[in-house]
């Protein structure tokens, strides 16, 4: 059969405390990284972790192509976004009866 190892009282006690404490430890830290206000704050650093990706050479200088790329495929959306608020909200020529 398999080897018996003596344990005393005390040491399993003293495992059973430990792992109790690593648990707890566990489970603060879970709780931590499930609040709202710390996913955002990671999703935050990592789209910050990427613009600085895509909009830098490795060596740290500016991609001056992409960021005008960025620049003006922004604008192109923000224009995109403004026109169909105009078109939901009635637009030129448009009045309501009254």
């Amino acid at each position: 059969m398999g080897e018996q190892t003596s344990t005393s009282p005390a040491a399993i006690e003293a495992e059973i405390v430990e792992t109790r404490a690593r648990l707890a430890s566990t489970i603060d830290e879970l709780a931590v990284r499930a609040q709202p206000k710390e996913i955002a704050r990671r999703q935050a650093e990592s789209a910050k972790a990427k613009l600085i990706e895509v909009t830098h050479t490795p060596e740290g200088d500016l991609r001056v192509e992409r960021v005008g790329a960025i620049a003006a495929g922004s604008a192109v959306l923000l224009g995109l976004a403004i026109l169909r608020r105009h078109r939901h909200h009635g637009g030129l020529g448009h009045r309501s009866r009254g």
